[in-house]
């Protein structure tokens, strides 16, 4: 049997936030990291683009070798849910010189204080002077008979949109593959890592460090062998695994990334098994404390 090793990551942070079907207006969150979101924060922190294939020679599969990588996330502490109220778009704002371009009401009111104003005031004076506006000019594009900029909306409704996090929770996150020189890289990414680096959302950091090395094994008995992160944590947590299609008690999740591109990224389904795991003390995080 070849040799399997398996790279552990430590997620932990005040708030975390790992979408399954995310939309503008509603951020949902899965109650645990989902391997998409692991293997983009591996990408990110080897400082791989999202637009550029990582093997050339085969633009269907970008993400190789990290799309080989087998998946396991254990929750020592699985936090949680809360949800944030959130508004997009409403407010009052200082006026600026595309709102005067693109909105002639707001140009008209604002034209006495505008003569008046000199230097920094302008983002204040005119502002004053046009007392009910919000938000900012949407859908701007040239006048087919004129030419000039105008907006195609200008109405200030603020859009109130619904955003999920888990709250204090920790994960020990796992992958595994034959290629030690290949983990050993990724740990050393995400100890300086190219990229920023954020727990399933751009406003959730992860708090102290995050790899916890490359040890040999397969992935069931490296985790089994990991010491829990904390003594608050669960003692006997809950695991995910990822296994072979048709293994008995595994269901589908749709997470396995096959591009992060912009616009056109997407992902195939894998099959993961649930399990509890008493942890050892074989392997410590002494090293993170």
């Amino acid at each position: 049997m070849t040799q399997a090793y398996v790279l552990l990551a430590r997620l932990a942070g005040p708030l975390q936030a790992w979408g399954l079907v995310s939309r503008f207006d509603r951020r949902d969150t899965h109650l645990r990291p989902t391997k998409s979101g692991f293997i983009g924060l591996l990408a990110a922190a080897a400082g791989y683009s999202r637009d550029e294939p990582v093997d050339p020679q085969d633009p269907k599969r970008p993400l190789k070798p990290l799309d080989e990588l087998r998946f396991a996330v254990r929750a020592d502490r699985p936090g949680t849910p809360v949800r944030d109220y959130h508004t997009v778009g409403g407010g009052r704002y200082p006026l600026r010189p595309r709102d005067l371009i693109t909105d002639h009401r707001r140009a008209q009111q604002a034209a006495t204080a505008l003569e008046a104003a000199t230097g920094a005031t302008f983002g204040t004076m005119p502002a004053r002077a046009v007392t009910g506006w919000y938000g900012a000019p949407k859908g701007i594009a040239p006048d087919p008979e004129g030419g000039a900029l105008l907006a195609r909306k200008v109405g200030r409704d603020p859009m109130i949109t619904s955003r999920s996090y888990l709250a204090d929770a920790k994960f020990v996150a796992a992958v595994e593959h034959p290629d030690r020189e290949l983990l050993e890289e990724l740990a050393a990414a995400l100890e300086q890592p190219r990229r920023l680096l954020w727990l399933g959302r751009k406003n959730c950091p992860p708090a102290g460090e995050i790899s916890g090395g490359v040890h040999p094994g397969r992935i069931e008995d490296v985790l089994a062998a990991t010491k829990l992160l904390s003594p608050d944590c669960e003692p006997r947590p809950w695991t995910w695994i990822e296994v072979p299609a048709g293994t008995g008690g595994a269901s589908a999740v749709a997470d396995h990334p096959i591009t992060f591109h912009t616009v056109h990224r997407s992902y195939a389904p894998r099959w993961e098994k649930r399990v509890r795991i008493e942890p050892g003390e074989s392997i410590g995080w002494d090293h993170l404390l």
